[in-house]
């Protein structure tokens, strides 16, 4: 296997790696292996095992029970050359209580280019000097660590990429990194304010996801930094827009989506990014008002902002220099209206999003200068139809457009609207989901199955045939819907004059298995007297199919039915149908032959959810169960009696139901 790629010998029983168990790496290196040896319990690794091997990466989580174990056995990988190392545990599987500054001293002897830790809840500040083993290592990795104290680093530390994910901080940390390029700080805990940084190198920056508040953004005073190109505040808290990024020219990717912004349709705040080729600002409470707001994003390609609002609900012309614009995502934005002119100076534009708005027409609309526009998305509006003149205007290059999930009114009025959707089917998105809104009469109907004479038939006999057809799938829904009823009275008949076999059948869902047979069939049929249950796993006959089993079986052959009522059995389709056709047997029977016994109590509002059940067990006695040595005995003295009631009696079993 000379192109082996990735290797996971996870979660085995390896203890012992010795140089000869890596004699084939040792004789043909394969420079691209990922080799994932977690959750194996090791013991001890022999030094040398692995020298001059190289790997793509290797990963050891939750591998040792003691740090001096882990030591060893990372002391056990000198000379071996790596892509990436990954060390640490998993979530759910910790084994070290602390970490101990000696354990990556080993590393020393390790040529590494990538390095990931994860899942150490004590990281103290002194086990940070272990990380001078990793000066020179490009990326850093640490998730799901507890820094306590962590104020420093050690100097000379050569990194250029550190990820700080899901940990935990007494306070941001101020470290300074004169290499790093690169730094994602995403999803810790931290508090809520952004401290001042200065990482003069930096050109990479995401610190979404941490709740943060920033009083004063954004410039390079705020992030010590004039060659940041990346920029992700996204799912943060309040950010204030107060300077129009002063020092950040540089940037070409900005996301601010999911944080609140303030101010920011005040002034052109991004009138510096001439480079800017990435802003989202989705959901992030902002009202446009300001004409101005995109004036200077000269090279912007993507733009996202659904999820805010516009003054009236109308879409301006608030786009006049992102003449590269490619992808624009105005969805979900409460819009109305749309200016004639709102697109004239979006001539590259490829993808327009204008789904989950308030639009009544295509008609306002303006697509003509949208020369290349390949993909137009206007479901979940409100668009009623569109005006055959309009419809000349689409651009010749679109190839998707989605109307699905609008009010549209399939009347003859707009036949030529219809006729048009027909015959669109290669340009239109799920057309067969496009569905009349009005008239009643259609509604739900598909657009494709109007027919233009429909439009000269009369009246009347359109009533009379929907009515028709509503009468018919009315008799179909109640011939398939009480088939079951129907062959449960033929039975009764069949069946009224015989003895029963059985004492009771009984209904309950498969997760209160063990109950059932634990103490249901161990107390009544071997009890005094015995009764015989009917049960689906022992006494239904293989080869027939379910339902037959249980009308046949379960209820023609019994004397009463056990309803065994718990959470699972409201949960269970098969459980509530088997309680509606033991309904059915009560009433055609005549014999008030079912025994309600409540497991658990049940939230109201689960129980609801069945109305007759819920009905039912407030009008009629019921048991519940109570695992108790005085409630056992009260428990199985009722049920006994309520199955003796119409059970045929000897001598002999009377007598020994009084000893009983």
């Amino acid at each position: 296997m000379s192109n082996l790629e990735y290797l996971d010998l996870s979660n085995n029983k390896i203890q012992n790696i010795n140089h000869k168990d890596l004699q084939v790496l040792h004789q043909k290196p394969l420079l691209n292996l990922s080799l994932d040896l977690s959750l194996n319990p090791l013991d001890f690794i022999q030094p040398g095992a692995f020298k001059e091997i190289k790997l793509r990466e290797l990963t050891l989580r939750s591998n040792f029970n003691s740090t001096d174990v882990m030591k060893a056995s990372i002391q056990g990988l000198a000379g071996l050359q790596i892509h990436q190392l990954v060390l640490g545990e998993f979530k759910n599987e910790r084994n070290l209580e602390r970490f101990d500054k000696s354990i990556l001293e080993g590393l020393c002897n390790l040529i590494i280019e990538k390095f990931r830790i994860a899942y150490f809840d004590k990281f103290s500040e002194d086990a940070i000097d272990s990380f001078d083993c990793l000066a020179n290592v490009s990326t850093i990795s640490l998730v799901h660590l507890y820094f306590n104290g962590l104020k420093q680093l050690p100097k000379n530390l050569g990194w250029q990429r550190l990820e700080l994910v899901n940990c935990e901080f007494e306070q941001f940390p101020t470290w300074k990194l004169d290499s790093l390029k690169e730094l994602v700080f995403s999803a810790n805990e931290v508090g809520n304010t952004f401290t001042q940084v200065k990482l003069e190198s930096l050109e990479f920056l995401d610190l979404s996801r941490n709740d943060f508040s920033f009083k004063s953004c954004c410039s390079e005073k705020d992030l010590g930094t004039t060659r940041l190109k990346h920029l992700d505040l996204s799912f943060n808290n309040i950010i204030t827009i107060s300077s129009n990024f002063l020092g950040l020219e540089q940037l070409e990717y900005l996301d601010f989506q999911r944080s609140s912004l303030k101010q920011v349709s005040d002034f052109s705040v991004f009138l510096p990014l001439k480079n800017l080729r990435y802003l989202d600002i989705s959901y992030t409470h902002t009202q446009v008002a300001f004409h101005g707001i995109f004036n200077g994003l000269i090279s912007l390609q993507i733009l996202k902002m659904a999820g805010n609002s516009f003054q009236d609900n109308f879409l301006p012309n608030i786009f006049m220099e992102l003449t590269n614009l490619t992808i624009l995502d105005l969805s979900d934005c409460q819009l109305e209206q749309v200016s004639q002119v709102a697109f004239n100076s979006l001539p590259k534009l490829q993808l327009l999003n204008m789904s989950h708005n308030h639009l009544l027409s295509l008609d306002t609309l303006p697509y003509e200068p949208l020369h290349s526009l390949q993909t137009l998305d206007c479901s979940f509006n409100r668009i009623v139809a569109s005006k055959e003149q309009e419809l000349r205007h689409f651009p010749s290059n679109l190839s998707s457009l989605n109307l699905t999930r609008n009010d549209f009114a399939c009347v003859c009025e707009h036949q030529s609207f219809l006729q048009w959707v027909k015959d669109q089917r290669q340009l239109l998105v799920e057309v067969e989901q496009m569905v009349c809104a009005k008239p009643l009469d259609m509604q739900g109907m598909p657009m494709l199955n109007f027919r233009n004479a429909t439009c000269q038939v009369s009246k009347t006999i359109i009533t009379v045939s929907v009515f028709t057809a509503l009468l018919v799938s009315l008799v179909v829904v109640l011939v398939y819907k009480f088939y079951f009823h129907l062959m449960l009275l033929a039975g009764c008949k069949k069946y009224s004059r015989g003895e029963s076999t059985y004492d009771a059948f009984v209904i309950y869902s498969s997760q209160d298995e063990d109950w059932v047979r634990n103490e249901l069939v161990k107390n009544l049929e071997e009890g005094v007297p015995p009764f015989q249950l009917c049960l689906h796993y022992r006494d239904f006959i293989p080869g027939v199919a379910i339902a037959a089993n249980i009308i046949q079986e379960g209820f023609h052959k019994s004397r009463k039915v056990i309803v065994v009522v718990s959470q699972h059995f409201i949960q269970s389709r098969w459980c509530i149908f088997e309680y509606e056709i033991a309904q059915t047997w009560q009433f055609l029977s005549s014999r008030a032959g079912i025994i309600f016994i409540v497991l658990q109590k049940l939230e109201k509002s689960l129980l609801r959810q069945q109305v007759e059940l819920y009905r039912l067990l407030n009008r009629n006695t019921y048991l519940e169960w109570e695992d108790s040595v005085l409630g056992r005995h009260i428990f199985w003295r009722r049920l006994r009696k309520a199955l003796l009631d119409g059970k045929p009696r000897s001598p002999e079993g009377m007598a020994d139901a009084e000893g009983s």
